[in-house]
């Protein structure tokens, strides 16, 4: 275990060792292993956004097993699933690659400005498994949100005591938040704290931009002359934001964009300290030797062979 790792650790006292165990084989994994960044591949879209508009592109992503294999082949330090995917290739692709089950998940059959989860998948299914760790997505913002509070309290309360590090996806979404404040800064610092509060060990959020959503916010980062005019300065603001850095932060790729605009990204998530990103449809979107190239790029950034 490097000192960096160590380090990050130290971060996490008066959690059991198989959380803290959990929480290492995470960071020692894959080809970042060792240096405290994180790149994770997600395929939960299947379940978001229906089959056709997440695999279509690339067919050969309908097969659960395609993903399991491109996350250890890029080299990811995890692969991230519903129930039904990791199901269909946890026993083939036993100890090759930490895994995470995303306990609840959402469609897009019926579309609310305040969304929900439902519940699909357990605590007892992660351990069954082997998954070292389990995620869940809160909606700060939406009229739903303390009722995903009240279900992630209970949840990451049964993954600690079974040593399981718990992820929480932490997206601000709701009747009273603009599109454009979804991703505003002080309203993705907010949501990360949230989930920190909540007891998350790693945080996942989106990338934020320079807008400020709330009144009362604006005044406090116009007098404080809080720096967000660059990406890296609002990463690193975020990363403030979820305990001065004592907590795991990532970011999510989002929607298939052009390569160099997320390769800058990665750059400001790298140069502001935040951990990493956690890279779905920009990866499993194009042709394999494509989309390994693509994340080797990234790996390369936050591994600081590319400047």
């Amino acid at each position: 275990m490097t000192p960096r790792v160590k380090e990050i650790l130290r971060n996490y006292e008066g959690n059991v060792p198989g959380v803290l165990a959990n929480i290492a084989r995470l960071l020692m994994t894959g080809r970042l292993a060792g240096t405290g960044r994180l790149v994770i591949l997600p395929v939960d879209q299947g379940f978001e956004h229906g089959p056709a508009r997440s695999f279509a592109v690339n067919p050969a992503g309908y097969d659960p097993h395609y993903h399991f294999q491109l996350g250890i082949d890029a080299g990811c330090n995890a692969y991230a699933a519903p129930l039904g995917f990791l199901e269909a290739g946890a026993a083939e692709y036993a100890g090759q690659i930490p895994l995470i089950l995303k306990l609840n998940n959402n469609d897009s059959l019926f579309e609310s400005k305040d969304p929900n989860s439902a519940i699909t998948g357990s605590v007892h299914d992660a351990l069954r498994l082997g998954c070292c760790a389990v995620g869940y997505t809160i909606y700060p913002g939406s009229a739903h949100s303390q009722e995903m509070y009240n279900h992630l309290r209970e949840i990451a309360q049964e993954a600690k005591s079974h040593g399981l590090a718990v992820v929480v996806w932490s997206y601000p979404r709701g009747s009273g938040l603009s599109k454009e404040g979804e991703t505003g800064i002080d309203i993705v610092a907010y949501a990360a704290q949230i989930a920190a509060q909540l007891g998350a060990h790693i945080v996942k959020v989106k990338v934020p931009s320079n807008h400020i959503e709330q009144a009362a916010a604006k005044k406090v980062y116009e007098s404080e002359k809080i720096p967000i005019g660059t990406p890296a300065e609002r990463i690193r603001h975020v990363v403030q934001s979820t305990f001065q850095g004592r907590r795991i932060v990532i970011f999510s790729g989002g929607a298939k964009g052009e390569d160099q605009k997320i390769f800058d990204e990665a750059r400001g998530i790298r140069d502001g300290g935040g951990f990493g990103s956690i890279i779905g449809r920009n990866s499993f979107q194009r042709p394999r030797p494509q989309a390994l190239e693509f994340l080797s790029t990234v790996m390369k950034i936050y591994g600081e062979e590319l400047i």
